[in-house]
């Protein structure tokens, strides 16, 4: 079937959401205030949700296996709370350059650590444009990011542990940390290989390097997070998205000799930390109520969740011998449309470019929501009768492309 004629069939179905979108358009860039929940021709506004389900202006009724971009799910020494995932992960960054005295931070390659300067380099580069897979050229991701950025930034190639110790040891005296996503979310929940986080860790340990896990996506995976199932203990930690129950949270915290630079009581040095949001009395009761439903049993339950629905992405994929699979770990999922052997993020793009935005529209035409990338996502909200739901659509989708 054609992107077209599940456009058509959107537009069809959504006539209250197009007019809502018109008038949204009157007094915000785009209709809209977040660009990731954005896709032609418009997006559809949610009225309500209950449980797995969320319902839209026109009354259509769908299975959510977004999560708010997983944000929905329903270990540090020292900590402090923001308004979001970027503050967090840009607060980390202040406090790794303030403690190291160095100004360069090192990212790789696909991974996406938020909206400000620092972070939105190599994004979701054009390989074209982005040097050679070993050593990937730094390339902005937005307009308004200065030439400086990316003179101050590092980037790697994810799953290759060679390749990255030679180019820490090479820069390691003017880097001050390495930002790491352990599933690497972004790109396309690209686990990593046996050993290569005890690398990172071992290198950045010996180069002085403070090593930054960002866990907005990944800390979904278990009560510790990636670094608790990997078993990898970073300097720094953020967090956002879950922590606050579907709050608007953000978190970073870690070494306390590290994170003592934003102390005030401090003399020169210190880091200036501002919010007057921050750690507000409705988020911190969110997130308090969302931890303590996050137990042993719970994650155990969005695993075999998560397990049921790869499993039958897979049998479904097979059948119809066409070029896709899935990734992920815990309650996470992605789906790809490519043969390739994943394990970065060149590997990760799609042969058929427009296959995933025709799979999204698919589904939500079909009842459920999931990402345009591919991005999914069990909560707790769902049964194995919501996964079925979702493999029965998705199946009735690839069906329709052979």
């Amino acid at each position: 079937m054609t992107l077209e004629t599940l456009v058509n069939d959107y537009k069809a179905k959504t006539s209250r959401s197009r007019q809502m979108y018109e008038e949204a358009l009157r007094v915000m860039p785009g209709g809209n205030s977040r660009t990731t929940t954005f896709f032609d021709p418009y997006p559809f506004y949610i009225t309500r949700g209950a449980g797995a389900r969320i319902w839209d202006a026109d009354g259509a009724e769908r299975l959510d296996f977004n999560g708010n971009y997983t944000s929905l799910i329903l270990s540090m020494e020292v900590v402090r709370f923001a308004n979001s995932g970027t503050e967090a992960t840009m607060n980390a960054v202040r406090a790794a350059r303030a403690f190291t005295g160095r100004a360069k931070l090192a990212k790789f390659e696909g991974a996406y650590h938020g909206t400000h300067d620092w972070v939105l380099v190599s994004v979701s580069p054009d390989p074209a444009k982005s040097g050679s897979r070993k050593r990937p050229k730094p390339v902005a991701s937005s307009g308004g990011v200065p030439d400086t950025v990316l003179k101050h930034t590092v980037v790697l190639p994810w799953n290759d542990a060679e390749a990255c110790v030679k180019i820490l040891e090479k820069q390691g005296r003017d880097i001050a940390a390495l930002i790491v996503d352990p599933l690497m979310a972004n790109a396309g929940l690209l686990v990593p290989q046996e050993g290569f986080l005890q690398r990172l860790r071992e290198v950045t340990e010996r180069l002085g390097i403070v090593l930054i896990f960002d866990e907005v996506i990944s800390f979904r995976v278990s009560q510790g997070g990636a670094q608790g199932r990997f078993g990898i203990r970073p300097d720094l930690t953020t967090l956002g998205k879950i922590i606050g129950g579907g709050l608007a949270v953000g978190a970073f915290g870690g070494r306390a000799e590290v994170m003592n630079y934003y102390d005030p009581r401090g003399g020169k040095g210190r880091i200036s930390h501002g919010g007057t949001f921050n750690a507000n009395p409705v988020t911190m009761a969110g997130g308090v109520a969302t931890m303590q439903e996050l137990t042993p049993e719970a994650y155990a339950r969005l695993d075999a969740l998560g397990d049921r629905l790869r499993a039958g992405v897979k049998r479904i994929l097979s059948k119809s011998k066409q070029p896709g699979q899935v990734t992920g770990l815990g309650s996470l999922f992605w789906i790809h449309w490519t043969k390739k052997r994943l394990s970065d993020y060149r590997s990760s793009r799609p042969a058929d470019t427009e296959r995933p935005l025709r799979t999204f529209m698919g589904l939500l035409n079909d009842g459920v929501l999931l990402t345009q990338r591919g991005l999914g996502c069990c909560s707790l909200a769902m049964t194995d009768v919501d996964v079925d739901r979702f493999l029965e659509a998705f199946g009735r989708v690839v069906e329709k492309e052979a």
